[in-house]
C-alpha cells in the first residue's frame, strides 16, 4: 500500500529512536523502524548522549523505510520529531556542539538544585511553576557553569533534542512552548523566557531559541538537509513537542478529564485539563490541543523496575539474547498467583520517588515475605506495587478537585494483558488500550496538522486513533485491592524514616 499523504513521526527515545511512517489519507501505519542509542555513564549518577547519534540513527530508520521496505520518499508530505524534555544540547558561534547532552534521568546537579531551592525557590516556583530537580535543564545548565565554566562561556546558541535534530532538517533555530517549559527558564504567565530565572544561573536569555507553537510548520528541508537524510527538499517540518505531550495526544485523551496511565521507563498519571494548576508535586504542560493542558504526577517506577526483577530474578531466563520471551514466561508465571500475591507487599522506589512523596532517599522492598513465596510471587507483588504507585500519584488529583473521565494505558507495561488487568482492578475503573501509543505516532499525526493534511488536531485523532482493547475492572479484586492499598500506604509512611537512615548508613553518615 503506498501512502498518498506520507507522514514522518520521529521520537527520540531515551533507548531507542523509533520511526513511523503513516498514510494520513488512511490513518494506517505503512511502516516503522528503529535503532538503538547508546547511553553513556561516564561517571556515577551520569547519563549522557552524544547528538550527533540522533543524526545517525534518524539516517539509519529513514533508509530502513524508505529503502529496505521499499517506500516512495516522493508521497512525503510532512515530518514531525519528538523527545524527552528537559535534554538541552549546547553549540558554540559556529553551532558546534560543545559537550555530550545531558538527559533528564542525570542526577549530577542534585547540589544545584538545593543551592537554586534555598536562594531562590519560592520566586522560581512562583514564576515557572515547579521546583528545581536534577530533571530539570536550568541545574543542569547550572552545573555546567560551575564545572565546566569554558563551555558555558563558549555556548552562543542552546536547542533541545528534538530541536537539534530539526535544526538539521530546516536550518532553523528555534523551540516549541512544551519543551520551553520543560526547561523550567520560562515564564508560565507569559510564556516567554523569564530574565529573573535565566539570571539565577547567569545565563544570557538571547542564548535561548526563539518559542514558537507545537503546530507550526518550522520550515522546509533545506538542501542541506535532504542530502544529510536522504528524504526529499522542500518537505514541511512542524515544530513538535514533548514525547509526553504527543504520546497523550496520540492516544486520543484530547479533552479535559481524560487520562492517561504510562508504565514505560518511569510511570506516569496524567490529566487533561482546560489550565495549569500549580503543585509541588504535579508537573504543567501544554498539550496538543489548542487551550489544553496536561498535568503529570510522575513516578520513578515502571519498565525499569521491571526489567531489574527480570535481570535479577531470572538469569536463567535471560542468558540468551531473546529476553522479550523472558518477560513473556514471568508473565505467566504472575498469571498463576492470587490477587494480593498471598500477602506479599512490594514497594517499587528502587531510585527514591517523585509523586507524591518528592523523596530520592525512599527504597524498595519485598514486605510480608515468607518461606512460601516464591519467584512467581514477586512478579504479581511488582505489577500490583507498580500500580499502587500510580494510583497514588493519581489520588493527588482528588483534593484539587479533578475528575477523571476515562483512562488510557499506555507504554511497554501496557503489552502485558495481566498488568492491564492489574491496573484496573486496583483503580476500580474501565482501561482503554489504544491501537498506536508510541509518541512516534503522536508526532506523525502532529506533522499531518501541521501541514494541512488534516483540518484540525482534534480530526486527526478523530480518522486515526483507534482502541485495541477495554478492561473492566472486577469489583471483587478491586474491593481487595482497596485493603491491600491501605497496608501499602502505612508500611509506606512507617518505613520513609528507617529508608533515610539506610541512605545515612550507605554514605557514611550514620
Amino acid at each position: 500500500m503506498a501512502a498518498q499523504k506520507g507522514l514522518l513521526g520521529v521520537d527520540i527515545g531515551s533507548s531507542n529512536m523509533k520511526v513511523i511512517y503513516l498514510d494520513g489519507s488512511s490513518g494506517q501505519v505503512l511502516a516503522s523502524a528503529s535503532k538503538e542509542l547508546v547511553t553513556h555513564y561516564p561517571r556515577a549518577n551520569w547519563s549522557e548522549q552524544d547528538p550527533e547519534d540522533w543524526v545517525d540513527a534518524l539516517q539509519s530508520c529513514v533508509r530502513d523505510i524508505f529503502d529496505r521496505q521499499g517506500h516512495d520518499r516522493a508521497h512525503l508530505a510532512a515530518v514531525c520529531i519528538t523527545a524527552a524534555t528537559h535534554t538541552a544540547v549546547l553549540l558554540d558561534r559556529d553551532w558546534n556542539i560543545l559537550r555530550p547532552a545531558i538527559l533528564w534521568t542525570d542526577r549530577r546537579s542534585a547540589q544545584e538544585c538545593d543551592d537554586l531551592n534555598a536562594a531562590h525557590g519560592e520566586d522560581i516556583f512562583r514564576i515557572a511553576f515547579h521546583k528545581p530537580s536534577p530533571t530539570w535543564t536550568m541545574p543542569q545548565l547550572l552545573w555546567v557553569r560551575k564545572h565546566e565554566p569554558e563551555v558555558f562561556e563558549r555556548t552562543e546558541y542552546i536547542l533541545f533534542a528534538k530541536d537539534f535534530l530539526r535544526y538539521k532538517l530546516t536550518g532553523k533555530w528555534e523551540t516549541d512552548v512544551i519543551d520551553a517549559q520543560g526547561a523550567l527558564l520560562l515564564d508560565y504567565q507569559t510564556l516567554q523566557w523569564s530574565g529573573a530565572l535565566c539570571g539565577y544561573i547567569g545565563l544570557d536569555p538571547r542564548k535561548l531559541p526563539p518559542i514558537r507553537d507545537t503546530l507550526e510548520v518550522s520550515g522546509p528541508i533545506t538542501a542541506k538537509g535532504a542530502e544529510l537524510f536522504n528524504l526529499p527538499a522542500g518537505v514541511p517540518v512542524v515544530m513538535g513537542g514533548s514525547d509526553t505531550a504527543l504520546e497523550d495526544y496520540g492516544s486520543g485523551a484530547i479533552a479535559p478529564g481524560q487520562g492517561i496511565f504510562k508504565i514505560a521507563t518511569a510511570g506516569n498519571a496524567n490529566i487533561m485539563v482546560s489550565e495549569p494548576h500549580r503543585h509541588p508535586a504535579l508537573f504543567n504542560y501544554k498539550q496538543v490541543i489548542p487551550g489544553l493542558w496536561y498535568i503529570a504526577a510522575g513516578t520513578l517506577s515502571g519498565a525499569q523496575v521491571h526489567k531489574w526483577l527480570r535481570d535479577q530474578f531470572f538469569p536463567d531466563l535471560t542468558a540468551g539474547d531473546d529476553k522479550h520471551n523472558a518477560f513473556m514466561t514471568i508473565d505467566r508465571l504472575a498469571a498463576d498467583i492470587p490477587p494480593g500475591s498471598d500477602g506479599l507487599l512490594f514497594h517499587p522506589y528502587l531510585m527514591g520517588e517523585k509523586t507524591p512523596y518528592m523523596d530520592p532517599f525512599l527504597r524498595g522492598d519485598y514486605l510480608g515475605i515468607t518461606i512460601r513465596h516464591t519467584r512467581a510471587h514477586c512478579v504479581r507483588a511488582l505489577y500490583e506495587g507498580i500500580s499502587f504507585s500510580l494510583l497514588d500519584c493519581m489520588n493527588v488529583y482528588k483534593p484539587m478537585g479533578l475528575e477523571f473521565t476515562d483512562f488510557r494505558l499506555i507504554g511497554g507495561g501496557a503489552k502485558s494483558a495481566l498488568w492491564r488487568q492489574i491496573l484496573c482492578d486496583i483503580v476500580g475503573k474501565e482501561i482503554l488500550v489504544p491501537e498506536n501509543t508510541e509518541a512516534a505516532f503522536g508526532a506523525a499525526l502532529v506533522a499531518g496538522v501541521g501541514a494541512g493534511v488534516f483540518p484540525d488536531a482534534a480530526a486527526a485523532v478523530e480518522q486515526c486513533v483507534r482502541v485495541s482493547s477495554r478492561h473492566e475492572p472486577d469489583l471483587h479484586r478491586h474491593e481487595r485491592y482497596q485493603k491491600l492499598f491501605t497496608l501499602y500506604l502505612e508500611s509506606q509512611k512507617r518505613l520513609t524514616e528507617i529508608n533515610h537512615k539506610l541512605h545515612a548508613f550507605e554514605t557514611g553518615a550514620y
